[in-house]
């Protein structure tokens, strides 16, 4: 029988103290700033490693831009005088390396300070090098909240740690509609709407079209699975499409298993339209399998917001992409971000321990002292390349979200220490230490107005609890399908492809945009209903 959820917790909360004093909660290296209350953040910035290695290639979008742009929030907060005065927020931002269990360990960090609050004496906090009398270990900063995680599986295991220690948690990215459970992730919280939404459009889009019989690709977790189990629900619920095959790539797929799927998908080949929930290092491997058998133009995609505007998982696959509808919430692009980033350079960004080697990937160059770059006939870097002048830049789909937790946590503090340090500037000693309980009552509560034109928080909370605006996608913004039968097994239909929107958004979210052939012209789509991703 099991133990009640309870009764485990001081288990658990044992094992992450032993963990913490035997020094297995390591660390790989992480981007501090120094503050009053310090905030954790975690991002994807290297992708996950093969062969054994924890972490793999750096992921320049999803993590370097998203990383920054806490950064750069962090900077908008501390000097704006009419936000928390007095009280500087800090930071501590950890690579997850895109694995869950990898970034469970590096969390682990984030409470090593309570853990030590809650030992038995003050010998947790002493060691004694070379036998020399002992020394006093410097204390870990105390995480207030933290920020992230960016896949679901990442957040789902963090948020397990982190309630235990009433720590709140703001995602960026994470949509798995598990994470709606407030009993079991009471201090997680999130900015962007989950996969419920997002497959009811892609429903929509799939039904505009008149598409009756498609196949269904998801990346083993809880992002892809949960977000496919979502749209094959729906579409029973609407009636009118019929799944011809739901296909499952693995955790850690051998060699050859992408023309595998690809040859699986082609038991079917009338289901020539294909919902897609993966994460992008799969969905590129889905496109380059998919070249390799000569398919390039059979297949028409439906991605999720992992695969959004990313280019990352098309380049120099735009041939077998072009057609494919893909889903983001509705953002909008941060001027100030662009100028802050394109203005970064090794010179004054060395408070990013992971710049150099965004570098040395961003310009194809090899740095004399630092960096991964090893190939010879690669260039030297000069130092004088600017980002946007000597390399392409585009802002990645995530940093307004990145942005708005940030945002969310530091008006929430603010509200917090009006309340509880009432013509105090600087902390108080009714936030020193800040209870995570009553941050989390107020960042549930938080509204501002976002710096940026026609945005604001309206709840930070779970979008689960939101009411969809609810209009399906106008047929008139998409081109007719070529053929379809009300037939589900080997039905003749060919598919439609979006035409060029003239006429107003059809509701808040998602945003669709068509990945394109390089040579071909741009094409805008309007927008689907129902808070999407």
């Amino acid at each position: 029988m099991a133990r009640p959820r309870r009764a485990r917790e001081p288990l658990l909360l044992a094992l992450l103290a032993w963990l913490a004093q035997a020094g297995l909660a390591r660390a790989a290296g992480s981007v501090r700033l120094a503050g009053g209350l310090t905030l954790g953040g975690l991002f994807p910035v290297h992708a996950r490693g093969a062969a054994g290695r924890a972490c793999g290639p750096l992921k320049k979008e999803q993590g370097v831009h998203r990383l920054e742009a806490m950064l750069y929030a962090l900077d908008r907060v501390n000097a704006d005088p009419a936000l928390l005065p007095g009280v500087r927020l800090g930071a501590r931002l950890l690579d997850t390396c895109s694995r869950d269990t990898y970034a469970l360990e590096q969390a682990l960090s984030f409470v090593q300070a309570l853990i030590r609050g809650r030992g038995d004496g003050d010998e947790v906090g002493l060691r004694c090098p070379g036998g020399v009398p002992p020394l006093r270990a410097a204390p870990p900063e105390r995480v207030v909240a933290v920020v992230g995680a960016s896949a679901s599986s990442v957040s789902i295991m963090v948020a397990n740690v982190l309630r235990l220690f009433a720590i709140p948690q703001i995602s960026y990215a994470s949509t798995a509609p598990e994470l709606s459970d407030s009993t079991r992730y009471d201090f997680f919280s999130r900015v962007v709407p989950p996969d419920s939404y997002q497959a009811q459009a892609m429903v929509d889009i799939v039904r505009a079209l008149g598409w009756n019989y498609v196949s269904t690709l998801a990346s083993e977790g809880n992002y892809g699975e949960s977000g496919v189990e979502a749209f094959v629900q729906i579409s029973r619920e609407a009636g009118g499409v019929c799944i011809a095959q739901s296909i499952k790539i693995p955790r850690e797929p051998k060699p050859g298993e992408f023309n595998k799927v690809i040859r699986r998908l082609m038991e079917t080949p009338n289901a020539r339209g294909i919902i897609i929930f993966a994460n992008e290092d799969d969905i590129r491997r889905v496109l380059e399998a998919a070249r390799q058998a000569n398919l390039t133009g059979h297949f028409l995609w439906v991605g999720s917001d992992s695969w959004g505007a990313k280019t990352s998982p098309i380049l120099s696959l735009e041939d077998v992409a072009v057609g494919a509808i893909t889903i983001l919430p509705k953002r909008a692009s941060i001027d100030g971000f662009d100028q802050y980033f394109m203005t970064r350079s090794l010179e004054n960004n060395r408070r990013n321990i992971w710049f150099a080697e965004f570098w040395e990937e961003n310009f194809n160059c090899k740095l004399t002292s630092s960096g991964t770059q090893s190939d010879e006939s690669t260039r030297k870097c000069t130092g004088e390349e600017r980002i946007g002048r000597d390399s392409t830049y585009e802002q990645e789909g995530k940093v307004q979200f990145v942005i708005d937790a940030v945002y969310a946590i530091a008006h929430a503090l603010h509200s917090m220490h009006q309340a509880l340090c009432p013509g105090h500037t600087g902390l108080c000693p009714a936030m020193e230490p800040t209870d995570g309980r009553t941050l989390l009552q107020y960042i549930r509560a938080v509204r501002f107005n976002a710096s940026y034109p026609d945005l604001q928080i309206s709840d930070v909370g779970n979008f689960s609890e939101i009411p969809s605006a609810g209009e399906p996608v106008d047929p008139t913004q998409l081109s007719s399908p070529l053929h379809s039968t009300e037939r589900c097994r080997d039905s003749g239909w060919g598919w439609g492809t979006a035409k060029t929107a003239g006429g107003p958004a059809w509701g808040p979210l998602p945003t669709l945009s068509r990945m394109r052939h390089r040579h071909e012209s741009d094409v805008s789509l309007g927008t689907s209903a129902g808070p999407g991703t």
